[in-house]
């Protein structure tokens, strides 16, 4: 029986090539789409649950809320907390440190930079790390050891047998020789752990000063007993920071950091998608985001199902006269639902393999496109089998089980009385025209969405940053020549490479992620201000080109311009670094603020803020200079879009400074930035040189935002084909069925374009109400995400129209051709006896 049921299914199906081909490919489609978001977001969602025990480990996330600063999650948290945060609850079994940082090693005569990590022995008891060579017990006995991934034993060492080997690490007077004692598997890259190397923390190198609760250079984490706890501690935070961080005075006010920063343990699973991404190890992913394509996902995979049952139908209504004829010779009500969602499962079954030959092809593509691991695996833990069964059999029900049970209930007297070849079930015209209204919304929604996403991701990348991003180049490690005292000398051999006009320093660079919090007093300002504090010298606003809105710009011809700071220590001395605070308290300061601290403090017009004095705390102590505004410099934005304009004081400080800028004016940057590495190679031997262009940096501030915006119209795009393949089958089959009536109107004077326009309106009509109930969803949906961005586009009526628009044309391209063919035929043929 089932031997016949399938020649007969497969025999049908051969008599309708265009309708198997469309029900089949456009499921296939679907399926392929749908499996494929399924793994990237099943990838994003495991992000660290590989790890053992990972539900017992958590992060000490930090999250700062200062007056007049955006709230600041990172999942950095103080250098104290190692300390003191077994005091919070027994239930913490261990704690560790994490302090991330570069290492500079010389491999074939080149200096390179490894990622390290400086972790306590506890690190490698909390994370359970694979080893490949040694274990975890005899890791790190000591400072002067260390474990490499097998990527960086095998890039130093050229072979995973590196244990007892020795790398020198480090520059000048801090080199010195590490001794490998284990080589760990790499890491997956569905992890935010991040590093080449492990070394060990050494408590001494803090000094004898006590750690401070604005050292935010370090990451903990703890593994508690009960997973559940993590819920009680946090609850007791509060009430524990309170109790254990200290007061401190400034300008007669006694404050304390526990009323500005919250800390929280979020499970190490949670940290990827997590709302604390900043001073991460690697780039996170926004949950949102993974939840909007997870809903893509379902989307396109309705679509898909809605043209299964909709093209299931409308071919099962052909067969009312063969229906009949199997009842008169004795089918069963039952065997016939049986064969009808048989030939049901048979084209699910078809659909799904072309499907999974499409995921194997494409899903290289899309791993390349997200930055992620993306693979396949059907048995085993997390297969894909149990998913596709279960996804065949309920799309394969689902598309045979309305037409089996509606065909089943035909009575073949009347069918036969009246010489039907075909019949429609009551209301199935109406059920198909509301699912096609349904799949239609579905892509006038994602037409919106996929402007909208598009339009914001190029403006943000084109718009007006408050500073020349042309022709500017970045070089990080500017700290190395303070130290050696060869600025000036450098300087000089940077400004003499052909094309460079500007050579600055700074600490706050071109898609910046340190930030420099300090508090900031005036007269008539709310009481409590926190302002980024940033170090720059006095060619740093010429060079970056920023605009002078009033005042002056800092000059060596101004004696309070510039920062004190200690002077240099004899060698070899150990005594303490004096604490200018005092003096420069007496002195004062000469300060540049930018516009957004100017209205922060209260001067709506920048020249009123000059030569008004505020108070700005001194870093590293507790007291308050006097400084006078001197000059009003444009806002710039340099970190992301979505980051709100910083309120900013600059400070002439050239000692503390850590980058160096360069413009230039020149037709070939290349040949700047190979003589600009002339010239560092010259002078920092021993460091790699990390320039970069201002451009460059941008663009990688966006490029994962980038990426995500093309899947997502990629997906959409697919969306798109779902509903033109499904209207096209549709649109066949109504001209097929409506072949006599056209004839009828032929005849009764009826002109094609009459007859096109009537076929056309009727399939237009549910495109006209999807974008009625798209629209609204649309606007919601993509207002939501716009505020994300702290600048961004203005959400108006043209993408809804040109959504809109594209459908209607969409959809009129579809019919067209059918009912032209159908509306030109001679009425003569539609008309003949049969």
């Amino acid at each position: 029986m089932w031997r016949n049921y399938l020649i007969v299914g497969l025999r049908s199906l051969a008599r309708n090539r265009t309708y198997a081909f469309i029900n089949i490919v456009g499921l296939a489609i679907g399926l392929a789409a749908c499996f494929a978001l399924f793994v990237y977001v099943r990838y994003e969602n495991n992000y660290d649950r590989w790890l053992p025990d990972s539900e017992r480990i958590f992060q000490v996330q930090a999250t700062w809320h200062e007056v007049g600063q955006p709230v600041s999650p990172n999942q950095a948290s103080p250098a104290p907390v190692r300390d003191t945060i077994a005091s919070i609850s027994p239930q913490i079994e261990a704690v560790t440190v994490a302090i991330p940082g570069r290492t500079i090693v010389t491999r074939n005569g080149s200096p390179i930079y490894v990622e390290t990590l400086v972790v306590d022995p506890a690190f490698l008891d909390i994370f359970q790390l694979p080893f490949v060579r040694g274990d975890a017990r005899s890791a790190l006995p000591n400072v002067n050891s260390v474990v490499l991934t097998e990527t960086e034993a095998i890039r130093q060492f050229g072979t995973l047998d590196a244990i007892g080997r020795t790398i020198s690490a480090g520059s000048g007077e801090q080199r010195r020789d590490f001794t490998v004692t284990g080589v760990v598997r790499d890491l997956p890259r569905a992890t935010h752990l991040a590093f080449g190397a492990l070394v060990r923390f050494d408590p001494a190198s803090r000094g004898t000063e006590a750690p401070s609760w604005g050292d935010m250079g370090q990451l903990h984490y703890v593994k508690l007993r009960d997973p559940a706890a993590a819920a009680q501690i946090n609850a007791a935070f509060p009430a524990w920071e309170r109790r254990v961080i200290p007061t401190q005075t400034i300008d007669g006010r006694v404050s304390s950091r526990a009323d500005i920063m919250d800390l929280q343990l979020v499970n190490v699973a949670d940290v990827h998608l997590g709302v604390a991404q900043g001073l991460a190890m690697t780039p996170g992913n926004d949950a949102r985001t993974v939840a909007t394509f997870a809903i893509v996902a379902l989307l396109i995979l309705i679509m898909a199902c809605i043209n299964f049952v909709n093209l299931s139908t409308a071919r099962a209504g052909q067969r009312a006269r063969e229906v009949s004829l199997r009842k008169v010779l004795g089918a069963s009500r039952r065997q016939l639902i049986g064969q009808f969602l048989g030939e049901s499962m048979v084209l699910t079954t078809l659909a799904m393999l072309i499907a999974l030959a499409g995921l194997e092809l494409g899903l290289p593509w899309l791993s390349s496109l997200l930055d992620a691991d993306l693979e396949i695996h059907y048995l085993g833990a997390g297969g894909l089998l149990p998913q596709i069964l279960g996804l065949t059999l309920v799309v394969g029900i689902a598309g045979g089980l309305y037409p089996a049970f509606v065909l089943s209930r035909f009575q073949p007297a009347r069918v036969l009385k009246a010489n039907k070849s075909s019949a429609e079930g009551t209301g199935s015209g109406r059920m198909r025209a509301g699912l096609v209204v349904v799949q239609f919304a579905v892509s006038i929604g994602l037409i919106v969405c996929t402007w909208v996403v598009w339009r914001q991701t190029e403006y943000v990348q084109t718009v007006d940053m408050g500073f020349e991003r042309e022709g500017l180049i970045q070089v990080r490690g500017g700290w190395r020549f303070q130290d050696q005292g060869n600025y000036e000398a450098a300087r000089r051999a940077f400004a003499a490479v052909p094309g460079i006009t500007g050579v600055a320093r700074t600490n706050l660079g071109v898609a910046a992620t340190n930030k420099s919090i300090q508090a900031v007093n005036a007269p008539g300002a709310p009481a409590e201000l926190n302002m980024g504090v940033y170090r720059v010298d006095t060619d740093f606003f010429r060079t970056m080109g920023m605009r002078l809105l009033a005042g002056r710009e800092f000059g060596e011809q101004f004696a309070n311009d510039r920062m004190l700071r200690p002077p240099p220590a004899a060698p070899g001395s150990t005594a303490p670094m004096p604490d200018m605070g005092p003096a420069l308290a007496q002195r004062g300061l000469n300060v540049v603020i930018n516009r957004n601290a100017a209205q922060l403090l209260g001067y709506r017009d920048p020249a009123q803020a000059l030569g008004k004095t505020i108070r700005v705390s001194a870093a590293g102590t507790d007291n308050m200079i006097p400084s006078t505004i001197v000059g009003v410099v444009e806002d710039t934005r340099i970190r992301t879009a979505r980051d709100e304009i910083e309120p900013i004081v600059f400070t002439y400080d050239p000692e503390a400074t850590s980058l160096i800028m360069l413009r230039y004016r020149s037709t070939n940057p290349a040949a700047v930035m190979a003589g600009a590495e002339a010239v560092w190679r010259r002078f920092q031997a021993e460091a790699p040189f990390e320039g970069a262009f201002a451009e460059d940096l941008l663009a990688r501030l966006y490029q994962r935002e980038h990426a995500r915006g093309v899947a997502f119209a990629a997906f959409s795009g697919l969306a798109v084909i779902i509903s033109c393949l499904g209207l096209f089958g549709l649109a066949a089959f109504t001209a097929q069925r409506r072949t006599k009536e056209i004839g009828i109107r032929k005849v009764l004077g009826a002109r094609v374009r009459h007859i096109v326009q009537l076929l056309t309106w009727q399939f237009s009509k549910p495109v006209v109400l999807a974008n009625l109930i798209a629209w609204p969803i649309a606007w919601w949906v993509m207002r939501d995400w716009l505020n994300t961005y702290d600048t961004r586009i203005d959400l108006g009526p043209a993408p809804f129209v040109v959504a809109g628009l594209l459908a209607l044309a969409i959809a009129i391209g579809t019919v067209a051709g059918h009912a032209i063919r159908v509306a030109r035929a001679n009425p003569i043929i539609a008309l003949r006896y049969e």
